[in-house]
């Protein structure tokens, strides 16, 4: 919607790109507070209200007022961070941890399915003459009935019962999880992992196919909807295989490294690759990997915090996405030479961090320990 944005708001696409990017700006620190309701006074009470916010968040979007707008996506953000840390928490609560990874993969697989279908599925409402402003009217709607449903489904939980004040309830669980060196390499492996697929893809990913591929507009984004496709696979796929063998680490780097090599094809390969749809699926495949420090974060702290240790890795996570996001937006927007390959090239060296940061990934996961239910069956 990048182009009908510019022109309703009145900005760049670099100003579009700020406006979007607020969403991070709500879910990055939200994650924390959703984490730590959640574990204090249970799903029914606190998840309902996340979704509310979505839906008031998309509503004030669809007004076209750039201030509602910015206020909005922050909304957007807030609320959207209680679906995963919601998830893990009901996860955790209700099944064993010999299946946590699949089904926090499953979960993910539903989240990035909505991403898919805003491309694929948005995409061509919107070229067809759907007004931008009443599709997000409709999906507020949408974002405030699915909050009722929820209050209603969600099962009743006892409030948990701690000595001292609310205010130590409270920040105590995170303090814990903080505190524990595992939850913030997690967080950090999760971040560089994702970002090639928040930015890259699902941020730049037309405009990089257009400008620097040669692709027409409905190829580029039928195209860049692939890679959150790859995620509907690979998020309960790798979720699986990791269950199946007990263990997260293998799986972990494994999707590291293929992510690391599809990457590098991507900026670098031979063009003709962008003709089918193969690539962005594996792309979202080997990056459904950076689901697993979900479950690593909440295999290496107490189970009562679940919902804390998701909200902490969702935390530092997202945070890489707030703060890099205009950083690569401010790099992709200086303009090049107008030959195509200065153009290639420009957009090969505006992405290209992007390598270094998943190589720094799999050298952080070296240093996790093993969480999976195998090696705690090991003696010693």
């Amino acid at each position: 919607m990048i182009p009908e944005l510019s022109g309703a708001f009145g900005v760049s696409a670099l100003g579009v790109s700020a406006i979007v990017g607020m969403f991070y700006y709500g879910y990055s620190p939200f994650n924390l507070v959703a984490g730590a309701s959640i574990d204090r006074f249970g799903a029914k009470r606190i998840i309902p209200i996340g979704a509310a916010l979505v839906g008031i968040g998309a509503m004030m979007f669809g007004t076209g007022n750039v201030t509602a707008a910015n206020v909005g996506r922050f909304l957007q953000g807030a609320g959207g961070a209680f679906a995963m840390v919601g998830a893990v928490y009901l996860i955790t609560k209700n099944f064993p941890a010999s299946v946590a990874a699949s089904f926090i993969g499953a979960t993910q697989m539903f989240g990035m399915a909505g991403g898919s279908a805003g491309q694929f599925l948005v995409g061509p409402l919107i070229k067809n003459g759907l007004p931008w402003g009443r599709f997000w009217i409709f999906a507020g709607i949408g974002g405030l009935v699915i909050g009722a449903l929820l209050l209603i489904l969600l099962p009743k939980e006892q409030e948990a019962e701690s000595p001292g004040t609310d205010r130590e309830n409270f920040f105590t669980p995170l303090k814990i999880v903080f505190s524990n060196p595992q939850s913030i390499l997690c967080g950090l492996i999760a971040g560089l992992l994702f970002i090639p697929t928040t930015i890259l893809a699902m941020t730049w990913g037309v405009r990089f196919l257009q400008e620097a591929r040669g692709r027409e507009y409905e190829a580029a984004v039928g195209l860049a909807a692939t890679v959150p496709l790859g995620w509907v696979i690979g998020c309960p796929l790798l979720g699986f295989i990791s269950d199946r063998l007990g263990r997260r680490k293998p799986v972990l780097m494994g999707g590291t490294i293929a992510l690391f090599v599809i990457v590098f094809w991507v900026l670098f390969g031979d063009p003709t690759i962008f003709r089918g749809p193969a690539v962005g699926i594996l792309m979202g495949i080997a990056s459904g990997a950076a689901m697993l420090p979900n479950t690593i974060i909440k295999e290496a702290n107490p189970p009562k915090l679940g919902g804390s240790a998701t909200g902490v890795v969702n935390f530092i996570n997202f945070t890489f996405s707030a703060l890099l996001g205009p950083i690569f937006g401010a790099r992709l927007e200086r303009s090049p030479e107008n030959a195509d390959v200065a153009v290639l090239a420009h957009h090969q060296s505006g992405f290209q961090p992007l390598l270094y940061g998943i190589a720094l990934a799999f050298i952080l996961s070296l240093f996790l320990k093993e969480t999976g239910p195998a090696a705690k069956k090991e003696p010693g």
